[in-house]
């Protein structure tokens, strides 16, 4: 068998992000091989060692799920030597990676047209916000602010009723989504670099991020600028449309008849919240059939208001409400057992601790146990989200703040009496108390 080598070995990163979505992009780039150093305030280190701690001592599982296999230097950039150090770490690395506010790094003195000059070669990644030509480009962009200017909010939660409110995802389409597409642009730019030998400014926005997943929702707003309602929305055909895309629930989001529907432990005392099932009906004539058949529904063959597509559409809420009678005296995982062997699409809703607890995700790659030396001890985290057949990811421990700091110093030609120079004037010096 051939010797497995990691995608990106030989690649070295500087890594200036910190909280979410810049670590979570360097986080996939160091799985895949790549080495990468990253920057962390002396005595402080990212925001998230100490934010959202299970224990005051110890890194947070916000930390620790994104940044193994790292190496953390302590380096106040700010100071003269702390200047040099950063200006030497660039002119010898294949990428610089930041997602501070925007004008910071100008600031600091290592815009890409700074950069660019120091290293050609070097490929620069920004993450911040919004796109520069964006009239909000000014303001400071966290998680949930990508979404409600991304149309993520707007577009998802209830039509009706007192939650009948912008409402953003639980998945962070601001923040990871973010730095999964920082990595896209960033592994063009180092293939693009082997054909012109120069590096590029790859600039990603938190707001075309969420945006960019968004984009059934812009088709949505086309058709119905076009012609006025959305036949696939629960809405239609009964209510009027406005001239926006609304909320519309749980619906699929496509030209297939989706929902979520409440199973026997919901209806128990107390009930279980998440003991829900998706089903969707699919147009074709075949699969509905054998939806009719699974379910013993097969009166909707020949009954004019569900024997088509088109008639289903414009009859959901009579759909909702007999599917969910037949689902009350069965769980999620029964009733997904049963229309499967139908091949109806169909998924139990499944919550956080049903999904870390499943065995069958722990394949190296889904979910992944690491090994934190000391108190913190085993951790579980999502691996890398993909597989390659001629690769498999290792996954290691989070470094302590500044853990690396000596090695990273030797390796870029300082000497032990600069080190400790940098160590008394602060550039580099973790105080006693942040050892996380």
């Amino acid at each position: 068998m051939a010797k497995q080598v990691a995608p990106l070995e030989g690649i070295r990163i500087v890594d200036f992000t910190n909280v979410q979505s810049g670590p979570s992009c360097t986080q996939l780039l160091a799985w895949l091989g790549a080495d990468v150093w990253k920057i962390e305030e002396p005595g402080r280190g990212d925001p998230t060692r100490k934010e959202l701690q299970f224990n005051p001592d110890l890194p947070s599982y916000y930390y620790l799920q994104l940044n193994s296999d790292k190496k953390s230097i302590a380096l106040d950039a700010k100071t003269k030597d702390g200047y040099e150090i950063l200006k030497k770490m660039i002119e010898g690395c294949d990428m610089f990676i930041e997602n501070l506010h925007p004008g910071a790094m100008d600031k600091l003195g290592f815009s890409w047209e700074v950069v660019h000059k120091l290293n050609p070669k070097c490929i620069y990644g920004s993450i911040k916000g919004f796109p520069v030509t964006s009239q909000y480009a000014h303001l400071k962009a966290y998680e949930p602010i990508a979404q409600v200017t991304g149309a993520a909010a707007t577009t998802t939660g209830w039509f009706e009723g007192q939650y009948n409110i912008p409402t953003q995802s639980g998945a962070a389409l601001g923040d990871s989504n973010t730095g999964m597409h920082l990595c896209i642009g960033l592994l063009a730019a180092l293939a693009q670099r082997e054909k012109t030998g120069e590096g590029c400014f790859v600039y990603q926005s938190m707001h075309n991020a969420c945006l960019n997943l968004c984009r059934i929702k812009t088709r949505d707003q086309l058709t119905l600028d076009k012609i006025g309602y959305l036949t696939q929305y629960p809405q239609y055909p009964d209510q009027k449309f406005p001239d926006y895309v609304p909320r519309a629930g749980n619906i699929e989001g496509g030209g297939v008849l989706g929902w979520t529907y409440a199973c026997k432990g919901f209806y128990q005392n107390p009930p279980d919240t998440n003991d829900f099932v998706y089903i969707i009906l699919q147009r074709e004539e075949k699969s509905f059939k054998l939806f009719c058949e699974g379910t013993g529904f097969t009166d909707w063959l020949t009954n004019p208001d569900f024997a088509t597509a088109d008639a289903r559409d414009r009859n959901k809420q009579a759909i909702y409400k007999r599917l969910g009678e037949w689902c009350k005296d069965k769980n999620k995982f029964e009733v997904t057992a049963h229309l499967a062997k139908y091949e109806v699409p169909v998924g139990p809703v499944l919550n956080t601790r049903e999904i870390l607890t499943d065995k069958s995700l722990y394949d190296g790659n889904t979910l992944v146990k690491i090994n934190q030396p000391g108190p913190v001890g085993e951790f579980v985290t999502v691996g890398v989200p993909f597989t390659l057949s001629s690769f498999q990811p290792t996954y290691g421990p989070c470094p302590e703040l500044g853990g690396n700091t000596a090695e990273i110093l030797d390796k870029l030609g300082f000497s032990k009496a600069q080190q400790e120079e940098f160590r008394k004037n602060g550039t580099t010096h973790v105080l006693p108390d942040g050892k996380m």
